[in-house]
This record gives C-alpha cells, sequence and structure tokens, in this order.
C-alpha cells in the first residue's frame, strides 16, 4: 500500500509510521521537518505546515490511504482533504474517545454512543474545546469521504515515546516503590492502549479497506487506577502500599490518569467492534515494563507533572499522622 500519514514522527504518529514500513508499505510523512527528521529514512519526507495552512508539498501524488494524526482542527481537516482530492483512496482521522457527552455514556458504551455538539473553531484547545472540535473533524471527513472515510478514537494512549500525562508517571514511581501517594480513588476504572496497539488497528483498517469508527481502546482485562499502580510495580519487581491523599493536593491542571467519578463511564468503553477487526491486546505490564525502560534508556528526564518527591513525602506523613 501507498501511505502518506499527516504527522508521523512522534508517538501515536511514530508507532503508526513503525507498524506501516513494517508491515511492507510505501510510506509517506508530511511534517513541519521538526520533529525527529532523522526518523524511518526509508520515507519519503514532504515537509509543510498545518498552522499556517502550507499544503504545497502535497499537491502531486497520489496514495491508497492517509491517515491524519495531526488534525485537531476543522481547518486542518479542510484544508488537507482540499490539497488531496480524489488522489487518496481512504482518509482515516484519529479522533478521540473526548467527543462522546459525559450524561450520555454507560460503562461498556459502544461507537453510537451520542457525541457532543460540534464547533468549528476555538482560541485554545482545552478540555472544553478539543472534544468538540475533534467531533467536527470527524463530521467533515465523513462528509466528504463516505464510505472511504474510517474514524478511529483512542482513549488514553501509552508506551514508549509517550510525552503525555500518563503511564510514564506511574511506572516510574512503582519502580521507586514504598508507599505511593494517589490522589484518586483506587477503585478508578481506567482505560489505557498501548500506542502499537493503536498502530496496529489502523494499518489492519487500512489493509481491509474498512470505513466505519472504531474505539482504540484498552487493556483487554478492566482495570483500575489501583490495579494499574500495582501491576507497574510487579512489572519492575518492586512492593508497594498505596495511600490515598486528598484529591485536591494533586497539582494542576490534572493528575496522570486521575478521573473525577462522573468521567468514569469514559473509562468503560467497549472495544469489540475494534477488536473484531484487529485491535491487538498487550497486556498492561507488558506495556509498562516497555515504558519504564524507554523512560531509563533516556535518562528519566524531569517530569512537568505528578507530585515531586517532596510534595508527596508531605503528604504520606500527612496521613501517617491523621491514621
Amino acid at each position: 500500500m501507498r501511505i502518506l500519514i499527516l504527522g508521523g514522527t512522534s508517538f501515536v504518529g511514530r508507532a503508526i509510521a513503525d507498524d506501516a514500513l513494517r508491515s511492507g508499505a510505501e510510506l509517506t510523512l508530511f511534517t513541519r521537518g521538526r520533529t525527529n527528521p532523522d526518523l524511518f529514512p526509508a520515507a519519503v519526507r514532504l515537509t509543510g505546515d498545518r498552522d499556517t495552512g502550507d499544503y504545497t508539498a502535497l499537491r502531486g501524488g497520489s496514495w491508497d490511504a492517509v491517515v491524519d494524526v495531526s488534525g485537531y482542527r476543522p481547518r486542518h481537516v479542510d484544508q488537507a482533504m482540499d490539497a488531496l482530492g480524489d488522489r487518496v483512496g481512504r482518509y482515516l482521522f484519529i479522533s478521540a474517545v473526548a467527543v462522546y457527552r459525559q450524561d450520555g455514556s454507560a460503562p461498556g458504551s459502544d461507537e453510537s454512543a451520542p457525541r457532543r455538539a460540534p464547533l468549528r473553531d476555538a482560541p485554545e484547545l482545552t478540555d472544553d474545546t478539543y472534544g468538540p472540535l475533534k467531533v467536527a473533524c470527524e463530521d467533515d471527513v465523513t462528509e466528504r469521504y463516505g464510505d472511504r472515510a474510517t474514524i478511529v478514537r483512542p482513549g488514553k494512549v501509552a508506551g514508549p515515546h509517550d510525552p503525555q500525562r500518563g503511564l510514564v508517571y506511574w511506572a516510574r514511581r512503582a519502580a521507586r516503590g514504598g508507599r505511593i501517594a494517589v490522589p484518586g480513588r483506587l477503585e478508578q476504572p481506567v482505560q489505557l492502549v498501548d500506542a502499537r496497539d493503536l498502530a496496529r488497528l489502523v494499518v489492519q483498517l487500512l489493509q481491509d479497506d474498512r470505513p466505519g469508527a472504531f474505539h482504540a481502546v484498552g487493556p483487554a482485562e478492566p482495570t483500575t487506577l489501583g490495579g494499574l499502580i500495582t501491576t507497574c510495580a510487579a512489572s519492575a519487581g518492586t512492593e508497594v502500599e498505596l495511600v490515598p491523599v486528598p484529591p485536591e493536593s494533586a497539582p494542576g491542571p490534572f493528575f496522570p490518569l486521575v478521573r473525577t467519578e462522573d468521567q468514569w463511564t469514559g473509562q468503560q468503553r467497549s472495544a469489540a467492534r475494534a477488536r473484531a477487526a484487529g485491535l491487538p491486546a498487550t497486556p498492561l505490564a507488558v506495556t509498562a515494563a516497555d515504558v519504564l525502560a524507554w523512560d531509563r534508556g533516556r535518562g528519566e528526564p524531569p517530569l512537568d507533572h505528578g507530585f515531586t518527591p517532596e510534595q508527596e513525602a508531605d503528604l504520606l506523613a500527612a496521613a501517617a499522622g491523621a491514621r
């Protein structure tokens, strides 16, 4: 297959590019040329900038499919589709489970759950605007390409090369062992999908020329916040004691993987349709071990989220004093 990725050198896009090349695809990457420019020497590199609307490099060529990893606003998607026209077979858009209304989902909800109202533009990407902007992007792709449109809605993604607030913090912290401050309820459900599983689903959907919407969520076995942390510890060979601390003690804007109770149903979405279409199920312990190995290999640079050791020590001391 001839596959074009709009993005392809950071985290999710990187995983998709890697899987596409492993599958034997002829790969083209459209990027700004700033992030990991030496990655994937076998791929054709085209340079442009979605923020400025520079799609000049896409005026020639044709592809069996395009994967839009970097479209966050309708204008990003609309301009890309205008530039590509009918020179692509299938348009696969990476959306998010953030498209769904919180009040319209129940545990086990599938891709038919009610979405939020679309938003055409916003000054910033925030918790309030991200999902509605993705809804508008989905609508535009579906309207333009019809049965040649595919929508993939990942939940929280984890894996090597992860720059987000998520599993990296807990894998690193659990590896140190001991008492761990948790500013949330241990029974909170958590859904994480390994970036490599997400990538395999995307490439399989392209190979099968499959339309429709798909949840990319995991792991295969339901887990909780407490279960995730203890799995991280077990994969690192350490023992931990989880100590709940007040949620308000968590530094903003949000603590890795911690959700308020009104958000819990969003962590219990059905992956049945994606599993049937080829979404693998890497065990959470494997993902955690691989994240820890990658993090250690890069020297465990400071994180801009989670508790500092000093903050956590104070909270643990307060919790012990309150017993």
